[in-house]
């Protein structure tokens, strides 16, 4: 974080020896001083770090495709520190009195950066322009720190320039170490996203208050150290109220993305996962805000997912995610499925699915069938371990039921590479079932998993299922945003075999009766879907790891 204000500081800093300056009346002896000011700058790192990491996270939560939202926080902050470097020029005359200011205005607008972004989205439903506002901000403040900071640390050392900024570069480089680590790993765990800013505020505010107010107080008039004083408390206050009401306003904001029925809110380490209905009403279950499930349709997307790939041998089923357990609810209608493997990222949303009596219901307690095997795991990983493990030929169907390849963190779920895998666990005449998001809505991202798949060595037949006349709703990612009002999509899915002709989207002799799906409705949208086949699909490269082509 310092290298941004390396050039500002060699134009004004002496390039010999400074002596201390005459004027400063020190507490402890020079050497203590000049320790403790390298502390708070680690502690200063560590906190921007986390105030930036936490834009980032919110943004790719709040707005989705994590690498846009990471790319414009530290683009837009890197450019504010830039310009906190400049302006820190006027203040190096009174650098402590500065650096006190600029340390409780980043305590506040960083401790208070996450509960107010979020609050712009629940209630505004935009926050865009608020997360670049915070990351300019944030950036400003943050630039200011290092300039003031080496103005102190020279008042009161004998230490050249050079020396003085390799001992600012260290502890910057360790504090922002530390505060990355803390981010995901004990902050965000055991206090939230909202909480988590604001004891990091709080931190980041005591720490420059206490190296103001006690180390360099004496050289600072009543009237200013008063100010910090107060404004030092204020900030406190105003944190410290926050986290306070924390847990009510959460409550608010969830009321007003979600509605008021909220049942369930649970934050893991994979996504937040929200219950609303099913007591007095029809189940939502929503996933970082997107609706994943709603319990009014949720059998036209699971129905048109699951039933043309049993068409042929399905004794053995995978299914990648679908951890809700209603894909499985629809294999396990079939009395000659032997096995259903079920790999879910998320253990909290099988447990909600064994537990929650609405979820439970909706599909069918699916996991007390014997024949079911819950795994929580990635599921990339998991394939690539089981068939390094031998797992080659090992299921007769392979359900994908995943999040939309439009989400930055599933792209890799979307890959050739995936799909290769996939391709090798499949047993001699077996098939790959997997939604492609919607071929009306986003045609480029459907026909480019197509293209992705058939890369993979596999024959694809395209279908569409007509989604619910009153929205969109049903399978993954079937709204935009939690409330977002989409218009009636169709639900766009590839079937896919190796070897031979191109799987036909049919129905099984032995299928059940299904609510949606009747074999002549299937054929005909099959036959709609490849003809609406875009004579451009026919050139689309596929999407790799190393080079995703969802977000072109």
């Amino acid at each position: 974080m310092i290298d941004q204000y390396a050039t500002a500081q060699r134009g004004p800093t002496p390039t010999g020896p400074t002596p201390p300056c005459r004027g400063s009346r020190l507490p402890v002896r020079a050497d203590a001083v000049r320790f403790l000011v390298l502390v708070v700058v680690f502690v200063c790192a560590a906190c921007g770090l986390v105030y930036e990491l936490e834009l980032v996270a919110l943004g790719s939560y709040l707005i989705g495709d994590s690498v846009t939202q990471a790319s414009v926080v530290l683009s837009v902050m890197v450019f504010a520190m830039g310009i906190g470097s400049l302006l820190a020029k006027r203040m190096r005359t009174r650098a402590a009195v500065g650096f006190g200011l600029v340390e409780s205005a980043l305590a506040l607008v960083g401790g208070m950066s996450a509960l107010a972004l979020y609050a712009s989205f629940a209630w505004l439903g935009e926050s865009r322009g608020a997360i670049v506002a915070f990351s300019l901000a944030i950036g400003v403040l943050t630039g200011a720190e290092i300039p003031l900071l080496m103005t102190l640390i020279q008042r009161v050392s004998r230490q050249d320039a050079g020396a003085a900024v390799a001992d600012l570069f260290a502890a910057d480089y360790v504090g922002a170490l530390v505060g990355g680590l803390a981010f995901p790993f004990l902050l965000l765990p055991w206090l939230g996203q909202l909480t988590a800013a604001m004891v990091t505020g709080g931190v980041n505010v005591v720490a420059g208050g206490a190296l103001v107010l006690w180390l360099f107080g004496r050289d600072l008039s009543p009237r200013a150290r008063w100010l910090l004083l107060t404004a030092n408390v204020a900030v406190l206050a105003v944190l410290a109220a926050a986290a306070a009401t924390v847990g009510d306003f959460e409550r608010a904001a969830r009321s007003a993305v979600y509605g008021p029925g909220v049942r369930v809110a649970v934050h893991t380490s994979a996504q937040e996962i929200v219950l609303t209905g099913g007591a007095h009403g029809p189940l939502d279950l929503y996933l970082d805000g997107r609706l994943r499930v709603s319990g009014r349709d949720e059998y036209r997307y699971d129905e048109g997912l699951v039933h043309p790939a049993m068409a042929g041998p399905h004794a053995r089923v995978l299914i990648l995610g679908g951890g809700d357990g209603l894909a499985a609810r629809e294999a396990l209608k079939y009395r000659d499925v032997a096995s259903v493997t079920v790999v879910d990222i998320d253990g909290e949303v099988e447990r909600l699915a064994r537990r929650d009596p609405a979820l439970s219901a909706l599909n069918a307690h699916a996991y007390r069938d014997p024949r079911l095997h819950a795994v929580v795991g990635d599921a990339f990983t998991w394939l690539r371990h089981a068939v390094r493990t031998g797992g080659d030929g090992r299921f007769d169907v392979i359900v994908s039921d995943l999040p939309n390849p439009g989400i930055t963190s599933s792209s890799k779920l979307y890959s050739q590479e995936f799909y290769g895998l996939a391709a090798r666990a499949l047993a001699p005449g077996g098939r790959l079932a997997l939604h492609g998001g919607s071929p009306g809505a986003d045609p480029r991202a459907f026909w480019t998993v197509d293209a992705t798949v058939r890369a993979a060595g596999f024959r694809t037949a395209p279908y569409r299922v007509p989604g619910p006349a009153g929205g969109f709703a049903g399978g993954p990612d079937r709204t935009k945003r939690a409330g977002g009002g989409a218009a009636r999509q169709d639900w766009g899915f590839l079937l896919a075999a190796r070897g031979g002709a191109a799987p036909v989207p049919r129905l099984a002799a032995d299928a059940p009766r299904l609510r949606s799906l009747d074999p002549a409705a299937l054929r005909a949208d099959a036959l709609a879907a490849v003809r609406a086949r875009p004579r451009w699909a026919a050139d689309l490269p596929p999407s790799t790891l190393v080079h995703p082509r969802y977000g072109e």
